[in-house]
């Protein structure tokens, strides 16, 4: 739950395993890179002790986050009504909701061989399905979701610091988030754009070890048929819908773009999208920052 210039801003965690082990991602990754970003961090607080926190908050010049999660047991009951009482003071708030698949967290539980708070006897899984129930209403309304199945901690780190490193230097900021349909399409993703349409440069033996960072994969992408035009349609597209999230008050959005194996197309249009966004400023003064992710760009393909 992040306090900054009088905006509230709630972390709630579905990946909530804290041990510092290569499985760790979700809280505590976050909770860190804030840190170092010079917020000042509050773990596991009761939530019906946010609107004090608020209050202390306002004396000082740093940006405070707190970390809320299952972890609280009977203390987290209390966070719906707390929510409520920040908006009755007129205190703005945002929430981010770091999420990540069943599977995945099990995974993770099972490495640090410490139970789910929630599973009591039963199973992990049993646990997991009974936070995502209780979690179920905040995460509708959370203003950013990011699913971190598929990042390492470095991944997780970079999308952290894109998102709150320069919070203030933009209108809009939008993560292009490069993915090979094959491993899935990332949960966290507002919009999706499919480039299976052009032709695979995976089928080119001298391309094939390349990746679309490398120049002779973006020229061969960039340079297919129908790929300029597509861009250019898109561009103005985007740029239109961008006009209504900044007037919604949205500050962050996330661009999916995926082809078969997240290597080639996918990541040179990613990298050429970032390039022509980035800095856009609309006829409103309104500015677009777009930043680079490239989720499966170290896999086998």
């Amino acid at each position: 739950f992040f306090f900054k210039q009088k905006t509230a801003y709630e972390i709630v965690d579905c990946d909530w395993s804290s041990d510092v082990c290569s499985s760790d991602l979700g809280r505590s990754t976050v909770a860190h890179t804030l840190e170092d970003l010079g917020w000042y961090v509050v773990d596991n607080l009761p939530p019906s002790m946010l609107a004090n926190l608020y209050e202390l908050s306002s004396r000082s010049t740093s940006s405070v986050a707190v970390v809320i999660d299952v972890r609280g047991r009977e203390f987290f009951d209390d966070l719906t009504t707390s929510l409520s009482e920040l908006a009755d003071k007129a205190i703005a708030r945002k929430i981010l909701f770091v999420d990540a698949a069943d599977d995945v967290l099990v995974r993770r539980f099972e490495s640090t061989r410490r139970p789910h708070p929630l599973q009591g006897n039963d199973r992990i899984l049993d646990g997991i399905t009974k936070e995502r129930e209780r979690l179920r209403e905040v995460r509708s309304v959370a203003d950013i979701v990011i699913d971190s199945s598929n990042l390492n901690i470095h991944q997780l780190d970079k999308k952290i610091i894109e998102v709150f490193g320069s919070e203030n230097d933009a209108d809009l900021k939008v993560n292009i988030l490069s993915f090979g349909y094959k491993y899935g399409i990332p949960v966290d993703a507002d919009l999706v754009m499919d480039c299976r349409f052009i032709p695979n440069p995976h089928w080119i033996p001298e391309l094939r070890p390349l990746n679309g960072l490398d120049k002779p994969v973006s020229d061969n992408v960039l340079m297919a048929e129908n790929v300029a035009e597509f861009l250019d349609k898109y561009q103005d597209l985007f740029q239109t819908m961008s006009n209504g999230f900044i007037n919604e008050g949205r500050k962050f959005l996330t661009l999916g773009v995926g082809c078969t194996g997240g290597k080639h197309r996918s990541v040179a249009i990613g990298e050429e999208l970032a390039r022509r966004l980035n800095g856009k400023v609309h006829a409103s003064g309104k500015k677009i920052s777009a930043v680079t992710i490239h989720r499966d760009l170290g896999r086998e393909v």
